[in-house]
């Protein structure tokens, strides 16, 4: 167990904290934009075809600072770069996380141990989009024989979170008979 203080026992935290509270009586969004005609440009993060516009939150340079400063704090840029070489980040299952092996493309490469997983991890992302494909065609069917029709998500720890956040971004774009 780390000796490290908790989050919200951090100064940097307090500090972001006590930022807030005083956001909170600082002036609204059109005031801020007034203040500052690149705001619609400078609060705003492109990475290829992605666009994340952050100019109509109360976010400041200071509040980017703070934000900063906790995330030095509390070593987040040291796990990012650990989680990118495939370190073992994960301390309660003793084991690299892989997050960017899912997302790899198949000619990538992200080892673990000196091994590459992106073959093993493409392997089992093929199965599974073949499995939703024979569930989708009525190909696969439940124990009765029938077209499945109803698709029950459960996880194996962690948060159901970003599982209904993917669900709602993308439920115009399902089959509604499924």
């Amino acid at each position: 167990m780390s000796d490290s203080p908790k989050l919200n026992r951090r100064p940097e935290w307090t500090a972001l904290a006590d930022h807030r509270t005083d956001a909170m009586s600082r002036p609204d969004l059109r005031e801020l934009f007034a203040a500052d005609p690149g705001r619609a440009e400078r609060y705003v993060v492109r990475v290829g075809d992605l666009r994340i516009d952050y100019s109509k939150h109360l976010v400041t340079d200071e509040t980017l600072a703070l934000l900063q400063d906790l995330a030095a704090a509390t070593g987040v840029f040291g796990l990012r770069d650990a989680m990118f070489r495939g370190e073992r980040i994960n301390i309660t299952e003793d084991r690299a996380v892989l997050h960017t092996a899912l997302r790899a493309p198949r000619d990538a490469v992200v080892e673990v141990d000196g091994e590459n997983v992106v073959p093993k991890v493409h392997a089992v992302l093929d199965r599974m989009a073949a499995f939703s494909d024979r569930v989708r065609s009525g190909e696969w069917t439940g124990h009765s024989g029938r077209r499945i029709r109803n698709v029950v998500n459960i996880g194996i720890g962690g948060s159901d979170l970003g599982p209904a956040m993917a669900y709602e971004a993308l439920r115009a774009f399902t089959d509604r008979s499924l």
